[in-house]
């Protein structure tokens, strides 16, 4: 299903809901166990309810944010277990905070600390289920593919992957002559109609996947099928909800130019982007500031070298600027001028910079930029101009990642690890385009509150 324009799995939202009626009860037992009554968060008395909602909510964000409504993370019950506990943790700690600044909101701990367990064992509890659940085939939709070329293998593997899963190919459809990728034994050849075939099959939807544009899709066909209340999408579609990237494979001039998005929001969108960026930045860099200067403070007493790097990097409709960061690399890191990809334990690094990169403290002067306006709090990351002008020479469509601002943070930086060749940049890529295609304030909210998980769980950082 699509929400504020994101793709969102349907389990997904239905796990999210049941976790909040189960915590909202939780709370309810917590009440009655301490100085009220169980019916009291039913209607019975207004600020007991608000304190429900708020526990509720706070819950569910950090819990969200700890990535346990994304099925990678759900496949594993001590995985699932230890991110559990995080959240809750970093839940109570918020909560405690906010019962300083806001004490009406206040819930005693004889109440609060039997709700976090309860809370916390029927979650536990709800999710091993949803993973029962959802590895069986009952609770998958059943896909039927037409075409048996490159892109339908892709379906196929990700038909098998932990990730994206929530659906199972009932078998390929062989249309046209074209080279097969499937197995023999996953092709259907029955001599029935399409729509007689995905009635037979119970299909709750069809994927074309055909590689030669020339092929004649069965139109009339599908659109019985569609009239039968079959879901009929094309490849590219499919694979963009299923995974969160644009596939480039199947990307072609005419798809960009009528495809809905790719319009870096409205007028009213990117004025409260920017209006957010100015306000957030400022709250921000007033928070980190101690923080800023003991960096500083480490940088400099390290190597006596500066504490701040500026680079050239291109932004927003090719625009060059320069990004500020803090230096985490020896002051003669690229002394003969050449761009170079970080790599995994680079020599180049300090001992501060290790640190500082993988707690991603290096990133904060960037703030700076965001003030500037040169750059924004989401969107893809920012790149010099000898490696954008590579990138361009061998993947099509890069220059498209240019349409919106450059971000601290972004939709591939949460998705994909720090890119350091060309097939990472591909990959990184796919990953901007969704993000760009598929821009809303509402997707920003979410990188950001992932990017605490990333920061929390470094991952894939040089």
């Amino acid at each position: 299903m699509k929400l504020f324009n994101l793709h969102v799995p349907l389990a997904s939202v239905m796990l999210g809901l049941a976790d909040a009626l189960l915590l909202y009860a939780a709370m309810a037992a917590g009440l009655a166990l301490s100085y009220s009554h169980f019916s009291a968060i039913f209607g019975g008395n207004s600020l007991q309810m608000a304190q429900a909602f708020f526990f509720v909510l706070t819950l569910i964000m950090f819990m969200f944010i700890m990535g346990l409504y994304h099925r990678q993370y759900l496949t594993d019950t001590k995985v699932a277990f230890l991110r559990l506990l995080i959240s809750f943790g970093l839940a109570m700690c918020f909560m405690s905070l906010v019962f300083y600044v806001l004490p009406d909101l206040r819930i005693w701990l004889s109440a609060l600390l039997p709700s976090l367990f309860f809370g916390f064992c029927g979650v536990l509890a709800l999710r091993e289920v949803f993973m029962r659940l959802s590895s069986t085939a009952a609770f998958k939709r059943r896909v039927l593919v037409l075409g048996t070329g490159a892109s339908a293998g892709r379906i196929a593997e990700l038909e098998t992957a932990d990730s994206p899963g929530g659906f199972v190919c009932l078998g390929f459809l062989p249309i046209g002559g074209c080279n097969s990728s499937i197995p023999e034994d996953r092709l259907i050849r029955e001599n029935l109609s399409l729509p007689e075939l995905a009635r037979r099959l119970h299909t709750d939807e069809i994927v074309a996947a055909l590689e030669d544009r020339r092929l004649t899709l069965p139109m009339d066909d599908l659109l019985q099928c569609r009239l039968h209340g079959i879901n009929v999408v094309n490849f590219s579609t499919f694979v963009e909800r299923q995974t969160g990237q644009v596939e480039l494979q199947s990307l072609y001039p005419s798809w960009l130019v009528f495809s809905e998005g790719f319009s870096g929001g409205s007028t009213v969108q990117r004025v409260a982007k920017r209006g957010f960026d100015v306000v957030v930045s400022i709250l921000f860099l007033l928070v980190t500031m101690p923080l800023i200067a003991l960096t500083a403070l480490l940088i400099h007493a390290e190597d006596r070298g500066p504490v701040f790097y500026r680079q050239e990097r291109v932004g927003r409709q090719g625009r060059t600027f320069y990004v500020l960061k803090f230096r985490s690399m020896r002051v003669d890191a690229e002394r003969d001028g050449v761009a170079r990809w970080a790599q995994v334990k680079d020599p180049r690094v300090t001992r501060i910079g290790a640190f500082i990169r993988n707690v991603r403290i290096d990133e904060i002067p960037q703030i700076i930029n965001v003030l500037r306006g040169e750059m924004s709090f989401v969107g893809p990351r920012p790149e010099r101009p000898s490696m954008v002008a590579e990138l361009r020479e061998h993947i099509p469509f890069f220059d498209c990642r240019h349409m919106v601002k450059p971000g601290i943070t972004g939709w591939a930086q949460i998705n994909y690890p720090y890119g350091a060749s060309l097939h990472d940049a591909r990959e990184k890529l796919k990953y901007d385009m969704y993000y760009i295609k598929n821009y809303s304030l509402f997707l920003d909210f979410i990188v950001i509150l992932q990017t605490v998980r990333v920061v929390l769980w470094p991952h894939g950082v040089r």
